[in-house]
């Protein structure tokens, strides 16, 4: 017992060096002076940690620490083979221009494995509490702090300070993949503050549960049966026994989209010489665009004048959109679909049957998804083709700027027009489209296109004195639909209620541009009538806590809290409500 909290001890004190090494060269301007003496010091902490976890592959029996073990081994063995093949094939020997040179491979081993042990100890929460619903909040509140904090270092802002308020606003809205923004991401944040915005978009696309599932599956080779569970909700996938490998999928599926969708965007820009920082700017939008988040790192956004005429660029920012506002579940059953589909045509004696492998979700998600999208599309193309439109001259620019505003709405959050210039009907409509949102158990936010449809199809189903919905040969459950009537009730008193308070503290502003300000920051949108950096500090505290209830949903919160075992043997006499 005394080995084991001494070896935890001893792992304590090398996390809070690697911690406190990365804070202060990252974060902090003045130490810069002492940048080799810092690396000369981890560099012996990366060989005695390779040394280490050596010894720990040899001496541990069980097999899940073994395979543990030699992944950190590999890391920093990594880490040193190219340190020392850069010291010999490289051009600098003396040893301070050295040190400088293997930076990257030192620093990148360093984050890795900080990003490994910390997947490791949120999964130990999981395993040691048994409510998902708080642990899944308070994970999103906790990285909302600790973004907070690291947007908050001298080096991550150009003026080297920021205050608090902005720096959580900014956290949570890059969390919770909204995009308002109270401060100029390419202006008033540097390249490591960008950075870090850029991790936080990623993390909260993808879920912290996702993510750390994901090292779970990949480096452990399973969990426990508990966060196998939790895992399942939060992915809604289908059965137990699929939900690790499912949320390993969607990790690999996401970077292997956005790795393509960089690719794309590197190679659809007109001029890379107006363009900073090509490559990350290629990356940073490909990660915002999937993740639905809408920051950009260039100024004015995607309305900048070498941007908004780009049409490859937008086309590629629009389909990385609609791919991350699907959700991996329609996208993999598509793909399940598909592949079968084309395998029976090779293979017709013995294809296989494709009856319900298109599950009515996806069908669902698909019919309203293409439904808003087309309706958005004529509605601005005659609304606004006389005005915001008018400066695209040719047709394909004229039809890609119209398919861009009938996209970006939807929680994705990027402008190629000045929306303070829309109509009133074009405004309404945006704010319809925000509140709606994307799909399920996906990037996007809103009360989601199924919830949406679910309510839509209700009314016609009263309307005709139905007492069940029925699509094609399926019905949908009451339970379904009590859950739809619920997030549509909670997001407008929760929007509502914003609107109320924003006024109260705002009392200059015009109702409609509040209006769309709380229904972009419910839905995690990001769009704004140019209202989002003139707020006062109770304003933007208001969005804030709306912005992180738009993404985790209110109902989530409920259930963590009020959940009960429904143990209820027994039903009182029913008795009718007027409603009208």
């Amino acid at each position: 017992m005394k080995k084991v909290s001494q070896q935890r001890l001893f792992f304590l004190l090398i996390d809070f060096i690697v911690i406190s090494f990365l804070i202060f060269d990252f974060g902090f301007i003045a130490y810069e002076q002492f940048t080799s003496h810092k690396l000369l010091v981890i560099a012996v902490i990366i060989v005695i940690l390779l040394v280490t976890y050596v010894y720990r592959y040899k001496v541990h029996t069980d097999k899940t620490r073994k395979i543990l073990s030699l992944t950190y081994a590999c890391l920093f063995g990594a880490a040193i083979f190219l340190s020392a093949g850069f010291y010999l094939f490289g051009p600098e020997k003396a040893m301070e221009a050295y040190l400088l040179s293997v930076k990257p491979f030192i620093e990148g081993a360093l984050l890795l494995y900080l990003i490994m042990r910390l997947s490791i100890l949120i999964r130990y929460l999981y395993s040691v509490y048994f409510n998902p619903a708080i642990l899944f909040v308070g994970s999103f509140f906790i990285f909302d702090l600790l973004g907070a904090f690291l947007l908050m270092l001298p080096k991550a802002t150009t003026s080297g300070q920021i205050d608090f308020i902005n720096a959580l606003f900014t956290s949570t809205s890059a969390v919770c993949v909204t995009g308002l923004a109270v401060l100029d991401t390419s202006a008033d944040f540097t390249l490591f503050g960008q950075g870090v915005i850029l991790f936080l978009i990623q993390l909260g696309g993808l879920g912290i549960l996702t993510f750390t599932s994901f090292f779970a599956y990949f480096f452990k080779g399973g969990s426990s049966f508990k966060e196998s569970l939790y895992v399942k909700d939060y992915v809604a996938s289908e059965t137990l026994k699929d939900a690790l490998k499912f949320a390993m999928n969607i990790v690999l599926f996401t970077f292997a989209i956005e790795l393509v969708g960089a690719i794309f965007i590197y190679l659809s820009i007109e001029d890379l010489n107006k363009v900073e920082h090509p490559i990350f700017f290629s990356i940073f939008h490909a990660i915002s665009a999937f993740c639905n988040a809408g920051f950009s790192n260039m100024g004015d956004g995607l309305f900048n004048d070498n941007l908004r005429f780009d049409y490859p660029f937008q086309w590629v920012i629009m389909l990385l959109v609609i791919i991350g506002g699907l959700g991996y579940n329609i996208i993999f059953n598509f793909y399940n679909y598909l592949k079968i589909y084309v395998l029976n045509l090779f293979n017709k004696k013995h294809s296989k049957h494709l009856v319900r492998l298109l599950t009515l979700n996806s069908k669902l998600v698909m019919a309203t998804t293409v439904i808003l999208l087309v309706a958005g599309f004529v509605f601005f193309y005659f609304s606004e083709g006389n005005n915001t439109l008018s400066e695209h001259q040719t047709l394909f620019g004229k039809i890609t700027a119209t398919a861009f505003q009938s996209v970006t709405p939807r929680t994705a959050g990027f402008n190629t027009i000045n929306y303070a210039e829309l109509t009133m009907p074009s405004l309404l409509f945006v704010i319809l489209l925000m509140w709606i949102g994307g799909s399920p158990a996906s990037t996007a936010g809103g009360i989601k296109t199924t919830t949406f449809a679910l309510a839509t199809l209700n009314i016609f189903n009263i309307a005709r004195n139905r007492k069940r919905i029925e699509i094609g040969t399926r019905s949908i459950s009451n339970a379904t639909l009590n859950r739809a009537f619920a997030i549509v009730s909670i997001s407008l008193i929760t929007i509502g209620i914003a609107i109320i308070l924003l006024l109260f503290f705002e009392p200059q502003l015009n109702l409609i541009s509040v209006a769309f300000e709380a229904f972009s920051a419910y839905s995690t949108v990001g769009l704004s009538l140019n209202l989002t950096p003139s707020l006062s500090n109770p304003s933007k505290i208001v969005i804030t806590v709306v912005m992180f209830i738009g993404r985790i949903g209110m109902l989530n919160i409920l259930v963590g809290v009020l959940r009960q075992m429904n143990n209820q043997f027994y039903e009182y006499p029913k008795e009718n409500i007027l409603i009208n």
